[in-house]
């Protein structure tokens, strides 16, 4: 059966999951199973897997399950204007599309310059740039956190450890920005930040300093500047979006859960504690496209045929009735959430670190800064991007007693 073709599919698109993701999730199991059909925009099939174990099986088995968008069997529907194209593209030169030998070199380079960044360092960039986003709004008394201060932090953070100038951050937060908001500034932000990003790979292949980029091209493997750049971009894009979200998702769950109340008279356990079931109940990367099947196989008791789109359903494993036995458990002794993906196209280790470290660094000054802080709006109005990929807070609006700036120094 494709996914055209199965009874009933799923229109995987819009706001879908903007308002309760955990109730279509069960919906979509109770319906069809751990594999569900799927329709993406402009009626083009897909399989979504919601199973723990079938996405273990898929992101384990990247011969079967491949991330080669050549082996798509609907390139020949795809208009030049759809609008997934830019998560969904062919021939793209990033780490994204290499598949075998290449990727692995490819992920061992990225792996090496990460490694490399010093934990100090890096905490102490994370809490420069949030205090002065908090320096921005503490004399007002109210905020949108979200847009004000989760949105703009980890790029700032990312774009240092790169190698960019302080001066250069504020232009490339508006860029990326613009282009995760996809409306009509969107390749305006991606022209400026692929053109700030091949100027400081040109310029760190004259001068090389002591940062990724640096170290990226230090490596032996032979990649081009061209790659160097995308993979530079997918890091980018792949480290500030989800790590906003994640800001953003835990405050909102730190400010509209009793459990955590304690945490915002500066309590730190809590502030790990929310991060971490952020992590499986609301993950910022709710679903991953794709990988395609290099061959007719089965999954889920569904049989899918060479060249099919199969997305992966991170939240839709995480909550998984068939490996949980509570809303935080696992059973079988197996406790690790699919939030950074699985395999050897996961998320990388030093990346998941450097994304912990900005998130709970922002969180614990915002919590440091503005100590009463609380909802603006009751908690019910509040909502959520109308995406099915990422989940993040629209806004979230706050207010808390209006304070001096810091102005640069901690006492």
């Amino acid at each position: 059966m494709s996914p055209a073709s199965a009874p009933h599919p799923v229109h995987f698109s819009g706001p879908l999951l903007q308002d309760d993701p955990a109730g279509v999730y069960r919906r979509m199991r109770r319906d069809h199973g751990s594999v569900v059909p799927v329709i993406l925009d402009g009626d083009v099939p897909a399989w979504l897997v919601l199973g723990y174990r079938e996405l273990h099986q898929i992101t384990g088995d990247p011969g079967l399950f491949s991330r080669d968008s050549e082996l798509w069997n609907q390139w020949e529907n795809i208009p030049d204007d759809w609008p997934l194209l830019p998560m969904i593209g062919r021939r793209q030169p990033s780490i994204l599309y290499t598949v075998g030998e290449r990727h692995r070199e490819r992920a061992g380079m990225l792996v090496h310059a990460l490694e490399a960044v010093d934990p100090f360092e890096l905490r102490g960039y994370a809490e420069r740039f949030a205090d002065e986003l908090i320096d921005g709004i503490c004399p007002r008394g109210t905020a949108d956190i979200v847009n004000e201060f989760a949105m703009l932090l980890p790029v700032r953070v990312l774009t240092r450890l790169y190698g960019f100038s302080d001066e250069q951050g504020p232009a490339l937060v508006t860029a990326l920005n613009d282009m995760i908001d996809g409306r009509e500034r969107a390749l305006a932000g991606q022209t400026h930040l692929f053109t700030s990003m091949t100027e400081l790979v040109t310029a760190r292949r004259k001068e090389p300093a002591d940062d990724v980029t640096s170290r990226m091209l230090a490596d032996t493997s032979g990649f081009t500047d061209e790659e160097v750049v995308q993979d530079l971009m997918v890091m980018m894009a792949a480290g500030h979006q989800p790590t906003a979200d994640w800001i953003g998702n835990s405050l909102h769950l730190m400010l509209t859960d009793k459990r955590f109340a304690a945490s915002l008279f500066g309590g730190r356990n809590s502030v790990a504690e929310a991060m971490n079931e952020v992590l499986w109940e609301d993950t910022p990367t709710q679903n991953v496209a794709a990988r395609w099947a290099s061959r007719d196989t089965q999954l889920g008791g569904r049989r899918i045929r060479a060249g099919d789109m199969v997305l992966l359903g991170l939240q839709g494993a995480n909550s998984d009735p068939q490996v949980r036995t509570d809303g935080s458990a696992l059973t079988g002794g197996n406790s690790a959430h699919f939030s950074f993906g699985h395999g050897e196209h996961r998320c990388p280790f030093p990346a998941q670190e450097i994304s912990e470290v900005i998130a709970r660094t922002g969180i614990e000054v915002v919590l440091d800064r503005l100590p009463d802080i609380d909802l603006a709006v009751p908690a019910a109005s509040l909502s959520r991007r109308p995406s099915p990929w990422l989940r993040g807070m629209s806004e979230l609006p706050v207010t808390f007693t209006p304070t001096p700036a810091l102005g640069g120094s901690r006492t």
